[in-house]
C-alpha cells in the first residue's frame, strides 16, 4: 500500500502497485518535487483570512510552491493560515497587497509581512503550537551579525526597527538637505550657516515670532533692567526696574502699590482694603453718623413731649431728657443740615432713651424728616414715619437703653444745601412700657457719595 513523505506528500509507490497508473503517479509526485523546488504561484485575496492549502495525499496544492505571491485588496491586515500545523515548511512569500499579511501555522509566534514587503519564512510545523519565524531577519553577515533592530552598532549596517526608527547615531554628516518630518535633537545643535524653516514649533506649539520680534529679547542687560525697544524680563524676584511709563487700559492688581511721586488719577480709585496717609486710615466715602442730642431737640406745640429737663442722678452724669408719656403718642422736632457729600438717599436712626422706674415694658421710636431748599415753603409735610422694633427696658431706674438700628427713612424733597427737620415720637401703639420715655439723643446714619464737601 502507498504511503507518502513527512513534508509534501510525495507518494511512495509500493512494488507492484499502480499498475496501469504509475506513470500518472509518478508524473503527479514530479509536479510537487517541481513546486517544491522551484515553484512559484500568484494568489489573489480578497478578504481578511485565507488557507495556503496542503495535501496529505499527493494531491497539488498551492501550499506545494516554494514562491509566492499574495495580490489583491484584502480590506485590513490578512492572516494566511499554513495548512498541516504538523508538516514543517519554507517559504518565499512576497505581499502585494496593500495591507499587512500575519503568517501563522498554530498558537506559537507569527511573522507579519508588511504591504509592499517580502520575507523568507520557516514554519515548525509543532502541531497546535506551530511558531512561523521570519528567517531573513536570522541570516549572519558579517555587516548584519548581531545587528539589534534601530540600534547603531560600530563597522555594522543600520536597521531600522519595526517603527522605522534609529537611535545611537553618533556623526552624520550631510552634504545635501535633511527633509524630516520633525526633528528632534536631545543635545547642543551646532549650525554655522543659516537655519531656515517654514515652521517652528516648541513641544508641538507653533512659534510664529519673527526674527525682528525674537531680537527684541536680546537686552544685553541683566533681567529685572528695562531696555528701550526691548523685551521686559522680571529678574529672579520678580522685580523690574527702571520703567518710565507704564499705560494700562484695564486693571492694575497689585498686593501693594508704592508711589514715590505724584499720583493723578483722573478716574475713581476703587479701594477693596484698607487706604492709609503715612500709615493713618484715610476717610473715605460711605456710612457716616449724627449724633442729636435730646438738648437740641424741642417738643411740638401740638401732642408734644415734655419740655427738655435736667436731671440730678445720684453719681456721676446729668442728663437732659424730653420725657414721652405712656397715654399717647407725643412727638419732638430738631433739624440737620446734612453735608454736601451726603448722597440725598434713605437715613436709618437708633435711639437712646431710659426710664426712671422698674416696669420692663417696650418703648417704640419713630422718625420722619423733610429737606426744605433755599426759597421753599418750610410748611411742608414730613415724609414717611418709620418705627423702629420695639425694645423691652431692663427693670432697672435709669439704664441706658439703646434701640435697634431702624429701617430705611426715605426724607422728603432730599437735597443738597437744605435744612432737613425731623420729627421724633413715641408710638405707644406699638411699645408696653407704663412709664414716661425719657429721650437721651438720637444717631442718625446717612451715606455719602462725595470725599468732601468741595
Amino acid at each position: 500500500m502507498a504511503t507518502y513523505t513527512a513534508s509534501n506528500a510525495i507518494k511512495k509507490i509500493t512494488t507492484g502497485d499502480e499498475s496501469g497508473s504509475w506513470g500518472n503517479s509518478t508524473n503527479n509526485n514530479f509536479d510537487i518535487i517541481d513546486r517544491a523546488a522551484n515553484g512559484f504561484v500568484s494568489i489573489a485575496l480578497s478578504g481578511t483570512s485565507y488557507t495556503l492549502a496542503l495535501s496529505t495525499t499527493a494531491v497539488l496544492s498551492n501550499g506545494h510552491y516554494k514562491a509566492i505571491k499574495f495580490t489583491g485588496t484584502p480590506g485590513g491586515t490578512c492572516t494566511v493560515t499554513l495548512e498541516q500545523n504538523d508538516k514543517a515548511r519554507m517559504y518565499m512569500i512576497l505581499n502585494s497587497t496593500n495591507q499587512s499579511l500575519s503568517i501563522t501555522q498554530g498558537s506559537g509566534a507569527n511573522v507579519t509581512i508588511l504591504a509592499g514587503k517580502s520575507a523568507v519564512i520557516l514554519a515548525d510545523g509543532a502541531g497546535s503550537g506551530a511558531a512561523v519565524t521570519d528567517f531573513t531577519s536570522l541570516v549572519s553577515i558579517s555587516e548584519l551579525d548581531g545587528i539589534t533592530a534601530g540600534t547603531v552598532s560600530a563597522s555594522k549596517a543600520v536597521v531600522v526597527d519595526s517603527n522605522k526608527d534609529i537611535t545611537g547615531f553618533r556623526n552624520v554628516t550631510l552634504t545635501g538637505e535633511l527633509d524630516a518630518a520633525t526633528l528632534d535633537v536631545s543635545g547642543d545643535v551646532d549650525i554655522d550657516g543659516t537655519l531656515e524653516t517654514d515652521a517652528f514649533s516648541i513641544d508641538g506649539t507653533a512659534v510664529s515670532a519673527t526674527a525682528a520680534e525674537l531680537n527684541y529679547n536680546d537686552t544685553g542687560a541683566a533681567v529685572g533692567t528695562v531696555v528701550a525697544s526691548k523685551t521686559v524680563t522680571a529678574d529672579a524676584n520678580k522685580d523690574v526696574a527702571s520703567l518710565r511709563n507704564l499705560t494700562l487700559t484695564g486693571e492694575l492688581d497689585a498686593a501693594t502699590l508704592d508711589i514715590s511721586g505724584a499720583g493723578d488719577i483722573d478716574g475713581a480709585l476703587d479701594v477693596g482694603g484698607a487706604l492709609t496717609n503715612s500709615s493713618a486710615a484715610v476717610k473715605v466715602a460711605g456710612v457716616e453718623t449724627i449724633y442729636v442730642p435730646a438738648g437740641a431737640m424741642y417738643p411740638n406745640r401740638t401732642n408734644g413731649c415734655s419740655s427738655i429737663t435736667q436731671v440730678e442722678l445720684s453719681n456721676g452724669p446729668e442728663i437732659k431728657v424730653l420725657d414721652f408719656d405712656a397715654s399717647s403718642d407725643e412727638n419732638a422736632q430738631f433739624t440737620v443740615c446734612f453735608p454736601k457729600s451726603w448722597n440725598e438717599g434713605t437715613i436709618t436712626f437708633q435711639a437712646f432713651w431710659t426710664v426712671t422706674g422698674t416696669n420692663t415694658g417696650t418703648v417704640a421710636w419713630g422718625l420722619s424728616g423733610v429737606s426744605i431748599a433755599d426759597d421753599v415753603s418750610i410748611n411742608t409735610a414730613f415724609g414717611t414715619n418709620v418705627v423702629a422694633t420695639a425694645k423691652a427696658f431692663s427693670g432697672t431706674s435709669n439704664d441706658m437703653t439703646v434701640s435697634a438700628v431702624s429701617g430705611a427713612v426715605t426724607v422728603a424733597s432730599a437735597a443738597v444745601d437744605t435744612q432737613t427737620y425731623f420729627q421724633i415720637m413715641r408710638d405707644v401703639s406699638a411699645d408696653s412700657q407704663s412709664g414716661d420715655a425719657r429721650l437721651l439723643g438720637i444717631k442718625l446714619f446717612y451715606t455719602t457719595d462725595a470725599k468732601n464737601d468741595a
